[in-house]
């Protein structure tokens, strides 16, 4: 049964009371789609990743190589797909925990670090030096 056009009227007024009041909960909300569809990738990657290791067993008790090869390319598929759709379910759990910080300079609890080696010893070693100069 459709809305009518007042109801649909007082649904848009309070989805923008909603997205004003509260506007992480809103984007949160928005982006709920997105984030049940990685799911759904990590967990075809996964399949895919099983289905490829049951290939794999059948190619080696059958000793056929070409079946072997097949399973094992399709784990590697598997394995990766899994990896690509898992990074960004965790990607969007992070920025959703980023965008509701008060402070942006302090280090964020199991927060994965970018860059090299170099560069989070750098970053490390000028928080240090610069600790010590506030004494």
């Amino acid at each position: 049964m459709p809305l009518s056009e007042e109801e649909q009227r007082l649904l848009e007024q309070m989805e923008q009371a909603l997205a004003a009041d509260d506007p992480k909960f809103a984007s949160t909300l928005r982006g709920s789609a997105s984030a049940a569809r990685n799911r759904r990738h990590a967990l075809a990657g996964a399949g895919t990743f099983i289905l490829g290791v049951a290939v794999l067993m059948v190619g080696a008790i059958q000793t056929n190589t070409i079946i072997a090869v097949v399973g094992f390319l399709t784990m590697l598929g598997g394995a990766y797909l899994f990896a690509v759709a898992w990074r960004r379910v965790q990607q969007g759990a992070s920025s959703e925990d980023v965008a509701g910080s008060t402070a942006p300079d302090a280090p964020q609890a199991g927060k994965e670090t970018t860059g090299s080696f170099m560069d989070r010893m750098e970053e490390r070693w000028r928080r240090r030096r610069d600790d010590g100069e506030e004494y």
